[in-house]
């Protein structure tokens, strides 16, 4: 027997445990019953930087309102953004509808199926496209993402802050990965080694002895990663304006209760267009005035919000103006797209119904 025909037996034993476990151990989610690209598609962009347990309710309802790629691109972006709300770093939802319409107008309604040509669309980089491909069309092309790359590290001893990081550490992680992949399985494989890194194969205390792939590991535990950059806090203080309005007839039964809302001007890069409560002059609310305090994380920045109650006659006096406002109604407010620290607040006044946190997971594309 050659060294080759060792090393082939080694990769396909590999390959074999990892699926074994993978039909065994992976978690019940609502994309993986499906062999929809488009599903696919939107499950793969919604995973990037959110937690699995928030996507799984945003990603049910989302696919309710947008059940086709069709039905995706004839839909105003407002409120695609609506169903967004909640999820976080929304211009992954403006590219999404992007795509959409592009491949409705440009394609013919067809999202391509190789990985080359998915990677045309707007919004979609070499793991999206690889991972769509993979798993739908059972392309043979491997995906790599975060987890994927602590996996592979660890079992080959890779150090991920030593001489060979950065370009050439990711060269060999691409192509230890392809190398690895199942030929008759890739979609199965890729979600398999996914999973892995997500539910065993943990940044921090790695749970080794469940591990199928023990065996293999070099490292059999955690290794040096680059620390994450230290988060920054910021205090800033939003005003809360309710109204109640009686409808012609008078029956105080039926009153209507408003919000005003600010829109962010469209050429700002963080949540261009999106709704959010007016900014207060002053972020110093003495204790008395406050409605509530909230902490609220974007991207790298802690933001410790201050919420104070403003009539509708002080408005203008206390808040600043940067874009267009408008009183919106609290049923109309639900489907508006709202910033989630909006969302958050409203909910937390009982005005809106509670709003699904989201928090850092995957890594996104570098599109």
């Amino acid at each position: 027997m050659t060294t080759e025909d060792l090393e082939f037996g080694k990769i396909a034993a590999l390959r074999q445990r990892l699926l074994d476990w993978y039909g065994v151990c992976r978690r019940d989610l609502p994309w993986r019953w499906s062999r929809d690209p488009y599903a696919i598609w939107v499950s793969e962009i919604m995973l990037q930087q959110t937690r699995v347990a928030v996507v799984v309710e945003r990603y049910k309802a989302f696919l309710q309102r947008f059940p086709t790629l069709l039905a995706l691109a004839l839909a105003p972006e407002q409120e695609v953004l609506a169903m967004w709300s909640g999820l976080g770093y929304y211009r992954r939802a403006r590219m999404l509808h992007k795509a959409a319409r592009f491949v409705a107008d440009r394609l013919k309604g067809n999202l391509p199926a190789t990985a080359e040509e998915l990677r045309v669309l707007p919004g979609i980089g070499a793991y999206t496209a690889a991972a769509i491909a993979s798993i739908a069309h059972g392309e043979r092309i491997a995906v790599v993402d975060g987890n994927v790359e602590r996996v592979l590290c660890r079992m080959e001893g890779w150090d991920a802050e030593g001489r060979e990081g950065g370009a050439a550490l990711k060269r060999k992680i691409d192509a230890l990965a392809a190398q690895l992949l199942d030929p008759l399985r890739p979609g199965d494989f890729n979600q398999a080694l996914m999973e892995l890194g997500a539910t065993v194969c943990l940044p921090h205390k790695p749970l080794c002895l469940t591990c199928p792939l023990t065996a293999d590991c070099a490292t059999r535990g955690e290794h040096k990663t680059a620390p994450r950059p230290r988060m920054l806090s910021r205090e800033i203080a939003r005003a809360l304006c309710v109204r109640n309005l009686s409808p012609a007839h008078g029956d105080p039964k039926q009153d209507v209760a408003e919000v005003l809302l600010e829109r962010r001007p469209v050429e700002l890069t963080v949540m261009p267009g999106m709704w959010e409560l007016p900014a207060l002059r002053e972020a110093a609310v003495a204790e008395r005035e406050l409605v509530m305090t909230v902490r609220h994380a974007i991207m790298q920045v802690n933001y410790y919000v201050r919420v104070c109650s403003v009539s509708e006659e002080d408005v203008e006096t206390l808040t600043m103006v940067g874009g267009e406002r408008r009183w919106v109604s609290l049923g109309e407010a639900a489907q508006t797209a709202l910033t989630g620290l909006t969302r958050k607040v409203l909910a937390r006044a009982h005005l809106l119904p509670a709003p699904l946190d989201g928090a850092l997971a995957r890594r996104p594309d570098k599109t």
